[in-house]
């Protein structure tokens, strides 16, 4: 077996195993089942390949969890894979990941997405070029100091024996990527992010991919237990859904996750997993001041080091 093959292989089993200790636990958390869809593409199809879909509904905790693996191979890398790499457009690729979006009934409980993943791509002259990408964000309705100080901590315990700038440079990279330009906003408190990652070579750019999906479940589930019980009413929802709306808006036109999955030809099913059951929209809806929804704007939405 070629090392290529090796690292496939490899890689593939760490992912089904994240998939399943994450599942494990939000259903233990939940106490509602996941619904797993495995699926294979058609032979007709250009993209091929399968995986596996799990998704949580209507939960007393989540209204709804789906975490998705997937492993595809494709003809030729869609153009928001090759944005970094202009050498490789076109060139044949595998890919596999994890991706994953909740979605907390309660809005004092932040929703959360993580992705980690493994691209290789074989290049004009023939060789094999692998890189990986990841990181994980959290978008909170209602904010606290204890729980984005909790998350970015655990994001940089996570990255710390990969070198000291590995933590300031990524939440660098992910409040740069998850910022609403047009609306000058981030989505969230931000978290870490990196992407066309191989600079450690392959063993230990694997081995950092692999740190911050093994550190996730510690990452957020100390704040769902913290909030999840918090009495709230129809203003707090109302706001939750509002706020869920401008999730959706950056999902669906900013995401190079789900660009990568649409253009490449992926299932829109499993892609879309990430949309909450339900969103609300507002024209120019502005908080009233000195109320907590304005706070989560002034002392929340913004750029700071949180740790």
């Amino acid at each position: 077996m070629s090392h290529a093959a090796t690292q496939v292989q490899r890689v593939g089993g760490y992912l089904r195993g994240l998939q399943a200790r994450i599942t494990q636990a939000i259903s233990a958390l939940d106490g509602s089942a996941f619904l797993a869809d495995a699926w294979e593409k058609p032979a007709a199809e250009t993209l091929q390949g399968r995986g596996i879909t799990q998704i949580l509904e209507a939960g007393p905790v989540f209204e709804r969890a789906g975490c998705g693996f997937s492993h595809v191979t494709g003809p030729k890398l869609p153009a928001s894979a090759t944005q970094h790499r202009p050498e490789l457009a076109g060139a044949p690729f595998e890919a596999m990941g994890v991706s994953l979006v909740f979605h907390p009934r309660n809005p004092y409980v932040p929703t959360v997405h993580m992705n980690v993943r493994m691209i290789s791509a074989t290049a004009l002259d023939g060789r094999v070029v692998c890189w990986f990408g990841g990181g994980m964000d959290l978008t909170p309705y209602y904010g606290f100091e204890e729980d984005a100080a909790h998350f970015h901590q655990s994001c940089k315990t996570a990255l710390q024996p990969f070198g000291d700038d590995k933590y300031p440079r990524f939440k660098t990279w992910c409040d740069d990527y998850f910022f609403l330009k047009h609306r000058n906003e981030p989505r969230g408190i931000g978290g870490v992010f990196f992407d066309d990652f191989s600079e450690l070579g392959q063993d230990q750019s694997l081995a950092m991919m692999q740190a911050v999906g093994d550190a996730f479940l510690g990452a957020y589930l100390p704040i769902v237990l913290r909030r999840k019980d918090t009495p709230y009413g129809e203003r707090e929802r109302a706001f939750q859904l509002y706020r869920r709306g401008r999730y959706v808006e950056f999902n669906l036109v900013w995401d190079r996750g789900t660009h990568f999955g649409l253009q490449s030809g992926g299932r829109t099913e499993s892609i879309l997993l990430s949309m909450p059951p339900l969103a609300s929209w507002a024209y120019q809806q502005v908080p009233e001041a000195g109320t907590p929804e304005a706070e989560l704007y002034s002392r929340f939405l913004v750029r700071r080091d949180w740790i």
